[in-house]
């Protein structure tokens, strides 16, 4: 403190000489300690303090100067008795110094009384706004408690936070917010327990508006839930799944159907959305070739449409109807070929079942070459024998059916007299497949040559169709379907097998398969869940060529080539096979290039032991389970068929 500030508290003037006032200063500042001890509350006693220790710190301050100046304060002298008598009359000066130190007293008077009157006025205001604040965090803690029972998280987190404000040191605030927040938590566990349940349940069953639905209810509710958000991805990505999946079902059914364009366009919009998925752009690549290849073969078509038309003399030739049957082939849906090709044929003689023979044994019973057979709907009985070189139509496979019992022998079996056969239109089928000794096939070719169109081979005992003894078959969009051994066959030296555009599904062995020096060509085949491979060639010394075929989903390897003297196996697709995609042993002395071989559940390619790998690099090998190729692998002998035994020769029908 100053030492003007310590004049101005205790009323001298700037050079007034404090040492005569000694006993006022004394005076006061002993009310000022009574007021302190008496004071009527403790916060009244603290500010009477104050005024105390300014007195105090005044008198101080004064006492230090007076003795920095050399001259000493003395104590004061106690305070005389009050006189009765009346005093006498103080000078002027003595008046004037009075009167200044009696307005002082007078000031810390009033100043006292002010800060008494204001102190209890003040204190009273406190403790009221204390007390409002207690009365009112008990009231924000009943109904924090109350909206956590209720679970109604905002309000909850409003009353607490308003706590807050009232009373930062709060334990109650830390206590609500663990509270609210365990709560979330409990609540947020039953309820996306619950439905994230329920669109897990309706994701695995297909239902993705359903799953959807119960996922986005938590994500509503608590928009951070893990589980929901992974559920919704998971939900996009099975819903795009099954569009795409539907998309290439939809394509291959167009493409099926020789509608190029359709099937182009439908693999195209699927591509638009998913531009790096490899089946749509297989089937892409598939569609566009067929296109071109359907244009190529209209072309040829109709340069052997207009071939038969000049040779056309209104009599039966043989190189005109060779002519229209191959046009036929090429462009099943030409009006013009299939009315002229109707007209040359009806020169022949056409036997018609059941309007000129009652049963098509029958009619082949009087057949000569080059008569046509034309047998009507229905299910007719077998077995038949072809011993003429014959054309035999049908109504359509699922029209005309020829049956019989599996020990009878084969539905159908062709001799060596019957070459230059034509059947189509027809499914040949065992009525059962057990209980027999013998494994007849459903249609047999005993060194007969012959073409099979839009026929159908089912349930046969033993091989749905059997080409022995140095026959030779064609077989141009053909069902190969559950039969006892294999769908078609080809078997010892000089017989041959080409089959093209069929489908050879759920056969007992393989969908193809051809040994003991016959030949081998299969283009354009689906061979799809067969119980051994899909493709199967032993063909030593024989050509063998396997191109744009797909082999899927069999329970050994898609396509295995253990023997063969020239060829190629080329722009073939094997896929989802138990064992693998492709064998090669190195007997097979052919080309192997663009095949690919993905997402088998074995390795893509196994070489054996000899073939080098560098030369089968242009195959696509990936998405294979284990190894993509296995290389050096040494089978068991050097006769031994990949995929373990192999049928034995059909039966010769009795």
């Amino acid at each position: 403190m100053t030492l003007s500030e310590a004049r101005q508290i205790l009323g001298l003037g700037p050079d007034e000489d404090p040492r005569p006032h000694l006993r006022e200063f004394r005076v006061v500042r002993d009310r000022l300690a009574e007021m302190v001890r008496t004071a009527p509350t403790e916060a009244l006693a603290e500010r009477y303090q104050q005024g105390l220790q300014d007195i105090d710190r005044a008198l101080a301050a004064v006492r230090e100067y007076l003795e920095a100046i050399g001259l000493k304060m003395p104590e004061p002298e106690p305070a005389p008795p009050v006189s009765p008598q009346v005093p006498e009359e103080p000078s002027a000066p003595a008046r004037r110094r009075r009167s200044g130190l009696t307005k002082a007293l007078a000031a810390w008077a009033a100043t006292l009384l002010c800060l008494s009157v204001s102190g209890w006025y003040y204190l009273k205001w406190q403790d009221e706004l204390r007390v409002g604040r207690m009365l009112a965090i008990a009231r924000l803690e009943r109904e924090g408690a109350s909206h956590i029972d209720e679970r109604r998280w905002p309000e909850a987190t409003a009353a607490f936070d308003e706590i807050e404000r009232l009373n930062p040191d709060s334990p109650t605030v830390a206590l609500g917010r663990r509270s609210i927040e365990a709560g979330m938590a409990e609540e947020q566990q039953q309820y996306g327990g619950y439905w994230n349940g329920q669109s897990r349940a309706a994701l695995e069953a297909g239902r993705w508006d359903e799953a959807e639905s119960a996922a986005s209810k938590v994500l509503e509710r608590f928009p951070k839930d893990r589980d929901a958000a992974i559920l919704l991805r998971e939900i996009a990505a099975a819903r795009t799944g099954a569009a795409l999946k539907e998309a290439v079902a939809r394509a291959r059914e167009q493409l099926a159907r020789r509608q190029w364009d359709a099937a182009i366009a439908t693999v195209r919009a699927a591509l638009a959305q998913h531009p790096g998925d490899a089946d749509a752009n297989n089937l892409l690549t598939e569609a566009a070739a067929a296109k071109t290849q359907a244009a190529d073969e209209l072309a040829k078509a109709r340069s052997l449409y207009q071939k038969a038309l000049v040779r056309d003399r209104g009599q039966f030739d043989q190189q005109a109807l060779d002519f229209l049957r191959e046009a036929a082939v090429l462009a099943p849906e030409d009006p013009e070929i299939a009315s002229l090709l109707e007209k040359m044929a009806s020169y022949t003689r056409t036997l018609r079942v059941p309007k000129d023979h009652p049963t098509p044994a029958e009619a082949l019973a009087n057949a000569h070459d080059r008569d046509r057979i034309v047998i009507g709907e229905g299910t007719w009985k077998g077995p038949l024998v072809v011993t003429a070189g014959v054309e035999i139509q049908g109504a359509g496979p699922d029209k005309t059916i020829i049956e019989c019992e599996a020990g009878e022998g084969c539905v159908i079996t062709l001799g060596p007299t019957a070459k230059g056969s034509r059947l189509s239109g027809i499914t040949f089928r065992h009525k059962s497949q057990t209980g027999e000794t013998e494994r007849f096939s459903a249609a047999l070719m005993r060194g007969a040559a012959a073409e099979w169109v839009d026929c159908a081979f089912a349930d046969a005992c033993g091989h749905g169709l059997a080409v022995i003894e140095g026959g030779s078959a064609k077989a141009l969009r053909c069902r190969f379907t559950d039969n006892g051994w294999n769908g078609a066959s080809a078997m010892g030296e000089n017989s041959a097998l080409e089959i093209r555009e069929s489908r050879l599904t759920g056969n007992f062995e393989n969908g193809i398969e051809a040994w003991g020096g016959a030949a081998l060509t299969a283009s354009g085949n689906r061979c799809e869940g067969n119980s051994r491979n899909g493709i199967h060639a032993d063909c030593a010394g024989q050509a063998v060529l396997i191109e744009g075929n797909q082999a899927k989903g069999n329970r050994e390897f898609g396509i295995v080539i253990s023997a063969a003297g020239s060829g190629q196996a080329s722009d073939n697709i094997a896929t989802a096979n138990l064992l693998g995609g492709m064998a090669l042993r190195s007997a097979a002395r052919l080309k192997a290039t663009r095949n690919q071989l993905q997402r088998n559940e074995g390795p893509g390619l196994v070489l054996e032991k000899g073939l080098d790998p560098a030369a089968f690099e242009d195959n696509p090998v990936s998405g294979n389970t284990g190894k993509q190729t296995l290389t050096g692998f040494v089978f068991d002998s050097p006769t031994e068929n990949v995929s373990n035994s192999r049928p034995p020769e059909p039966a010769p029908d009795r």
